[in-house]
């Protein structure tokens, strides 16, 4: 049996400034630096370590993509890479290479697979959330 954890959201939006502005007003969300790479994306604090990924995508259609996805974090993504292959499920890194996982810049590892009706699910082993 795996253990998960929620991890963070992750939003496309047409301005990235306007939408930082937003949620901290109206929900007043600290910003705090993204770790994961060296991107434009920015992120907010939604608590206990749980965040908000605000990701610009200023030219695209808003609706569902890999960008908009939730995460959860498990102490073995290898072995719940184990699981979904029993399933017969298809995984991929961020960049769409299939059955590939990814190691981000902060070092942590991860893999992004669908549910039936197309919404991305990452899995991945921050275990700072344990």
């Amino acid at each position: 049996m795996h253990t998960f954890l929620f991890n963070h959201i992750a939003i496309s939006v047409k301005d990235v400034g306007v939408s930082v502005a937003f949620y901290q007003k109206v929900l007043q969300l600290k910003e705090i630096k993204n770790t994961a790479s060296n991107s434009k994306t920015r992120c907010l604090s939604l608590g206990e370590g749980k965040q908000l990924h605000i990701i610009p995508r200023p030219d695209a259609e808003i609706k569902t993509n890999k960008a908009v996805h939730f995460a959860l974090s498990t102490a073995n993504v290898d072995s719940f890479v184990s699981h979904l292959k029993t399933l017969n499920i298809d995984y991929t890194d961020w960049l769409d290479t299939p059955n590939k996982d990814y190691v981000r810049n902060d070092g942590i590892k991860q893999i992004y697979f669908q549910d039936p009706d197309n919404y991305w699910i990452e899995i991945n082993d921050d275990v700072s959330v344990f």
